[in-house]
């Protein structure tokens, strides 16, 4: 039997909370060292990170969506990934009228290089866990990652 969970956080839950958070506040920071890593702009950047991340592949106007920008901005966004060989178009296999959007394997490849140090650091990080805090700790992030996603989904867009 579960006990009632407390009305007042106990303080390892605001410290969990605010180690989250810290992290979730780094995310611009190491945008900018991968933009700087790969010589290009922190929206080119993110919205690489958004193609690889997508479930299926998206249009120009679903990436401006994710990346809260107008459609004609993401358009000449997608432009200049295209012409730097990090993003290419195509048709979308049944719908032919839509253009869906790919990452290139140059330019993954190009970011898992710049991004390397950290990924290292991390897997340093993570090979001193035992498989059972291991275990504990992957399912904690996925239910974080889960309700972070939620959060986001049921919230308005902000006004232009």
């Amino acid at each position: 039997m579960q006990s009632a969970r407390p009305t007042e956080p106990r303080p390892i839950d605001r410290e969990i909370a605010s180690a989250l958070r810290g992290l979730m506040q780094l995310q611009p920071q190491v945008e900018r060292a991968l933009a700087g890593r790969l010589g290009v702009g922190t929206t080119d950047v993110a919205a690489v990170d958004q193609l690889v991340s997508a479930p299926a592949a998206p249009g120009v106007v679903e990436l401006a969506d994710r990346l809260g920008i107008r459609s004609a901005s993401a358009t000449v966004l997608v432009d200049r990934l295209v012409a730097a060989g990090h993003v290419e178009r195509s048709r979308h296999p049944t719908d032919r009228r839509r253009v869906t959007l790919h990452t290139t394997e140059s330019a993954r490849t190009e970011v898992l290089t710049a991004l390397s140090p950290l990924l290292t650091a991390i897997g340093e990080v993570t090979s001193e866990l035992d498989e059972d805090t291991a275990d504990t700790v992957l399912r904690f992030l996925a239910e974080v990652v889960d309700r972070t996603r939620a959060f986001t989904n049921a919230s308005p867009a902000p006004p232009e």
